[in-house]
């Protein structure tokens, strides 16, 4: 049987998670043959989500002619109808092939040199008439780790400007914040191998089965082979993973903070609490102050099921029966993605997930751990550890911290003082900026914030008025209509560099063939750059090797260390998880216990588990209280507007929407209503309606889900940019970790004729 692209996209219906497994090896992917022969096939990593699933490339000279699961790697094969489709991307005749500057408010062809000496002027202008504050890069997850490491040491060594950020901002800093906050340390302490141990799965927050569709497959393997499995999901939306779940528990928008804590204090309750392992490895927090055991019970009195279940939609039965569920099982898995991060309580949210892990025990053992599953392929690696974020320099340091800029200005051997002591802006206050004219001039590489930000409009303003270099790998997206200057990046294998994903796990991409057209990598524009502006001393390699070198030995200076990855480990290996310090040591699976080498030499007969991140070696369990947001139903607004993705479309879709088999899936975006929700509003499939929020008005095309969504809540993905959903999302953010909370918004809704 032969396939075409279309045929195999409605055999697997866009749904399913192909290869692996569930396929007979890489299987059902091999019967499509209408891309041309394959000569040679080499080892990458998948180019989209933060699964950073391995894959086979099939290569006829330059071009890349076929995708394929690959079986060594962790996901054993199996990867996403997406990643199936990553060649269809590389040929798309819509890339950016020469550099553009806007004149007379039109983008017009430049060469190189014109784009980069007005970029250099630009710079130089605002860093002498206003000083470092008012310029900034905004970075990516989906940047290399290389390019994202040059670009942050070159604004805040060498233009000593802290405004470097990026949209992991959006998606990862409450995970980030509530993994330092409890273990002292960022990135997460187990690894996907523990889906192969657990006995109960307790997904909040996501929906893995259409954004971690490998991760999914994987859970349900293992609940194939152990029928002691259980499953529970809680989501305000019925989604395609509340399907599979054997307890599902549709909580309202922005109340499972309640259900968080109800849980810890049922668990108080029964006596569930691993006594000797608070004892030895946990100490408690009020978040001002350190409490004892039993004044957090009696925090957590406030929170019984049957206080709080009215507020949250359910019953108290359904809380006791996931609290005991979560807390008896052999060993629990907690998995969740942006319905948790994305909140005004994201990193209270974090912590309470993290303390339902410690007070338990249900953490440091195979099967048991909390795994934030990351959203973008190198948002883990490339952002969070190179410390690209406005308030982070490498390796866990912050810029608040004396030691820490002291410690960056001697590995990067620039006098004691060039980093600048205050945090710069972060994502959202970095376009703040712009629209009140403080920011003036901003390099945004590998991300499309036009169309990502919340409440887009306002932000939009600032992009008007500021000078934006933007670099991009296609011409018509949202942001790129913003540039004065728009210079042509080069995509996935036409560079070469690490991506870092979800479980610590470092992966190499090779470069495989020429950038299109006059394309170059964002590295070699970085480089560039910094030579152009008097910074050569500084940013004194000229390879991604190079790079990566220099960044690996800074690393050994931490407890991230990794200076093992070397680049021939990367090329042999099938990525390796770090801490790895030395180059024959096999890399860390688990955190924390023995094999951790940080924890090796704390560990006794005694100790089992020690939390170096923190100076007594204990993990914190916080009481953190629930806080109504500013987002609730009335009225005048009586349904919540939540935001996500679909299985078939990737973030903004700039890439995922230009291939035509993914692009008819997902078809036009579009507000899911319940058919409760759809009655009594006059609203039937195909209607025109308009959406209000206390951000504004935006129309759009209504669908009815009556599988897939729960009454009182409507869907919207954002991958269309003709459905600008963001429009309307309140850019309402959680104060500790500035994270926007894209999942509860308050809208009415009102048909069109």
């Amino acid at each position: 049987m032969n396939l075409s692209r279309r045929d195999f996209l409605k055999l697997t219906g866009g749904t399913v998670a192909v290869g692996g497994a569930a396929l007979s090896g890489w299987g059902l992917t091999e019967l499509i043959v209408d891309e041309g022969p394959v000569k040679s096939w080499h080892k990458s990593v998948c180019r989209y989500c933060g699964t950073g699933c391995g894959v086979m490339l099939g290569m006829n000279k330059d071009k890349l002619v076929r995708v394929r699961g690959d079986q060594e790697a962790h996901n054993k094969g199996v990867i996403c109808i997406k990643g199936s489709m990553l060649d269809k991307v590389m040929k798309s005749p819509e890339r950016l092939k020469v550099p553009k500057i806007k004149k007379n408010g039109k983008l017009v062809e430049s060469t190189w040199e014109e784009a980069m000496e007005l970029m250099t002027k630009k710079f130089k202008e605002s860093l002498e008439k206003s000083g470092p504050t008012s310029i900034g890069f905004y970075g990516s997850g989906q940047l290399l780790i290389e390019e994202s490491y040059t670009a942050n040491k070159l604004f805040k060594a060498g233009f000593k400007s802290n405004n470097v950020d990026g949209n992991p901002r959006l998606c990862m800093a409450s995970a980030a914040v509530g993994y330092t906050q409890t273990f002292g340390k960022d990135e997460p302490p187990g690894a996907y191998e523990d889906i192969d141990h657990a006995e109960t799965f307790f997904l909040i927050g996501s929906n893995a089965y259409e954004c971690h569709p490998p991760l999914w497959e994987r859970i349900m393997l293992r609940k194939k082979a152990n029928p002691n499995v259980k499953i529970i999901v809680v989501d305000p939306r019925k989604t395609k993973t509340a399907d599979h779940a054997d307890v599902y528990v549709p909580v309202l928008p922005g109340k499972d903070m309640l259900l968080l804590n109800s849980m810890c204090c049922v668990i108080a309750e029964l006596g569930l609490l691993d006594e000797e392992f608070i004892s030895k490895y946990v100490s408690f927090n009020d978040g001002k102050k350190g409490i004892s055991i039993e004044e957090y019970k009696n925090f957590l009195k406030d929170y019984r099921p049957e206080k709080v279940a009215d507020e949250l939609g359910i019953t108290p039965r359904q809380i006791r029966e996931v609290a005991y569920q979560f807390a008896s099982s052999k060993a629990t898995m907690s998995l969740w993605t942006m319905g948790i991060n994305q909140r005004v309580q994201g990193v209270f949210l974090n912590n309470t997930l993290n303390s339902l892990h410690l007070i338990t025990g249900q953490i440091c053992k195979p099967g048991a751990t909390p795994l934030s599953l990351t959203g973008q392929s190198n948002a883990c690696g490339g952002v969070r550890d190179t410390g690209s974020l406005a308030h982070l320099l490498p390796n866990g340091r912050l810029i608040a911290k004396e030691q820490h800029r002291n410690e960056m200005e001697e590995l990067w051997k620039v006098p004691k003082g060039t980093i600048a002591p205050k945090p710069g802006r972060h994502a959202l206050a970095m376009f703040d900026g712009m629209v009140t004219g403080d920011v003036e001039t901003a390099l945004i590489m590998c991300s499309n914030p036009a169309q990502s930000l919340p409440n887009n409009r306002y932000y939009r303003e600032g992009m008007e008025k500021a000078f934006l270099v933007v670099a991009e790998i296609f011409e018509d997206t949202e942001t790129a209509k913003f540039a004065d200057i728009l210079l042509p990046a080069a995509l996935y294998i036409e560079k070469e560099g690490v991506y870092g994903q979800t479980e610590r796990r470092y992966q190499i991409i090779d470069k495989l063939r020429e950038p299109v057209g006059q394309a170059r990598s964002d590295f070699d524009i970085l480089v560039d750059f910094a030579n152009r502006m008097g910074q050569g001393n500084l940013i004194t390699y000229k390879t991604p090797t190079e790079c990566w070198d220099e960044y690996r030995i800074i690393s050994k200076s931490s407890k991230y260390d990794f200076s093992g990855i070397t680049r021939e480990r990367l090329r042999k290996e099938r990525g390796i998880q770090w801490p790895c310090p030395t180059e024959d040591h096999p890399g860390t699976v688990r955190r924390y216990i023995k094999g951790d080498p940080f924890a090796d030499k704390h560990i006794d007969a005694n100790h089992k588990v020690h939390f170096y991140g923190k100076p007594d070696g204990k993990a914190v369990v916080f009481a953190r209280p629930y806080v109504p947001g500013k987002e609730d139903v009335s009225k005048e607004k009586p349904l919540f507007l939540t935001t996500g993705r679909v299985v078939s479309q990737w973030h903004t879709g700039t890439m995922t929407y230009r291939v035509p088999e993914l692009h008819r899936s997902a078809g036009p975006g579009r507000f899911v209503f319940h058919p409760s929700d759809a009655g009594p509003h006059g609203l039937k499939k195909g209607d025109r309606i308009e959406v209000e929020s206390s951000r504004g008005k935006m129309e759009g095309i209504v669908d009815i889900s009556r599988d897939h969504e729960t009454p009182g809540v409507v869907f919207a993905a954002f991958y269309d940019q003709k459905f600008l959903v963001n429009n309307v999302v309140s850019d309402d953010h959680d104060p500790i970790s500035k994270e926007p909370d894209y999942k509860v918004t308050a809208i009415s809704v009102k048909k069109l004729s």
